[in-house]
């Protein structure tokens, strides 16, 4: 039986869109969009799919596939992420962020993160942060998968996020809200939503884009987005932005967007806004909106360090582990309680910065530990988008092999050399295994392995 929508809702809709609600109600009845973005820096044979106009690496696929059981999603070879959401890549387009800095405030479980760690490369950082600590392990296992080696996942509340003022180039948003744009995809939603949760999102959401400000540079891109239709989180909070900040807010560039994409815009002083409706855009429901900071002397400022964790390396490690990546030279080694984690030059100084002061979740890219002067490696480096690819054997296995290999079990051992391979399907790493004679270690993750047959 299909929960029906809440009448509160229906009431707000029909006040905010007049008799085109009703075409909006119909359409929160129907199958939602099933909708893919793929790994730019992972090429591999995927879905075939039709291109989402506003994502350049989006597919729409035309039926539900067992994600669950494709290597190439464990591989990091595309990213399962609702049509909509991916507007983030086109907000970007124009963007040269190669190199520079990012903050996604509310990014679990990582469709954002992943978009914003394409777009800065492997010079740039992006700083992932969620405040619930299993969400955050979640998204620094999605990290790990996409394999740039460029973000620090954070657990910390907002307010020690906006300690470091004036840090990042963009920031996103991507606020806790009420879920409207939810009650397609997952009718659980319908039956949590109440008028005082909305309430409860509004404040939410101020407090959280007042440590946002606080983080962004003059001339920096701010990014505010919900999954949800109603005017108080969406444009009641933009107008809130533009009465608190009005004098410190410029538009960005224009963002154009196709009439056949359907979005609706809705403009509030400098902040270019966009709608999402599932009856007239291919999505979920999504607000968006975007403006940046005045331009002006940047004072950056970030709190005195507690704390050192992450300790140099000997020369002999550092041999060691850069045999394991390309352009070692470019890279910073650093290690916390034995574990070997690797960094880009650029922003090594500001990995302590933060390490110093947050929660950190993961960083960079682990790259293993070395026993009697070896590296063993960890499945991160397995998925790192700059390893060396030289370094142990490759062997392509399978669909068969490469599930069995996700579920920790045994596989072939004639197709392996001896020592440490690295498996790969479809050209997609999807972890190490190390051959002993006769038997093969297993190296995947015990708590990554698939359960479903």
């Amino acid at each position: 039986m299909v929960i029906p929508l809440p009448e509160e809702f229906i009431l707000s809709m029909r006040d905010t869109l007049g008799e085109e609600a009703e075409k909006l109600f119909a359409a929160l009845d129907t199958p939602a969009e099933i909708s893919i973005r793929l790994n730019p820096a992972k090429p591999a044979e995927v879905f075939e799919g039709e291109a989402i106009g506003w994502s350049p690496n989006g597919r729409y696929l035309s039926e539900r596939p067992q994600f669950t059981l494709d290597p190439l999603m464990h591989g990091g070879a595309y990213y399962v992420q609702e049509a909509s959401s991916q507007f983030i890549a086109h907000i970007l387009k124009d963007d040269d962020l190669e190199g520079c800095r990012v903050l996604d405030m509310c990014a679990a479980p990582g469709g954002k993160t992943t978009i914003y760690s394409s777009k800065v490369g492997l010079r740039g950082l992006v700083v992932a942060n969620d405040i619930n600590h299993g969400r955050a392990l979640a998204l620094s296992d999605n990290v790990k998968r996409w394999g740039m080696g460029n973000v620090v996942v954070t657990c910390n509340d907002p307010s020690h996020i906006g300690e470091f003022e004036e840090w990042f180039d963009v920031v996103g948003v991507d606020a806790p809200c009420s879920g409207e744009g939810m009650f397609r995809k997952m009718e659980e939603a319908r039956s949590e939503w109440s008028p005082s949760s909305v309430d409860q999102c509004v404040a939410r959401q101020r407090d959280i884009l007042t440590e946002a400000w606080r983080t962004l540079r003059p001339g920096g891109k701010l990014i505010y987005s919900t999954c949800t239709f109603n005017n108080r989180e969406d444009e009641g909070i933009v107008k809130w932005l533009m009465e608190e900040y009005g004098d410190d807010i410029i538009p960005a560039e224009r963002i154009d967007t196709c009439k056949e994409w359907g979005i609706t815009r809705s403009d509030i002083g400098a902040f270019q806004c966009f709608h999402f409706y599932p009856h007239s855009a291919r999505g979920e429901g999504f607000f968006v909106a975007v403006a940046r900071k005045a331009e002006g002397n940047i004072k950056r400022r970030s709190p005195k360090a507690k704390r050192n964790t992450l300790a140099p390396l000997k020369g002999s490690e550092i041999a060691e582990v850069s045999r394991w990546v390309n352009n070692s030279n470019k890279m910073s080694f650093r290690s916390i309680n034995g574990l070997i984690i690797g960094y880009n030059n650029t922003v090594v100084d500001d990995v302590i910065q933060l390490s110093g002061s947050l929660f950190v979740v993961y960083s960079g890219v682990a790259c293993g530990e070395i026993f009697k002067g070896t590296l063993k490696p960890e499945h991160s480096l397995a998925l790192y988008v700059d390893r060396n690819r030289n370094t142990v054997p490759e062997v392509e296995v399978s669909l068969e092999d490469a599930q069995n290999y996700l579920r920790k079990q045994d596989i072939d051992v004639k197709q392996f050399n001896e020592g440490i391979n690295a498996v790969t399907y479809k050209g997609t790493t999807i972890g190490f295994i190390k051959r002993i004679g006769a038997r093969c270690n297993n190296m995947y993750p015990k708590d990554l392995r698939i359960l479903k047959l």
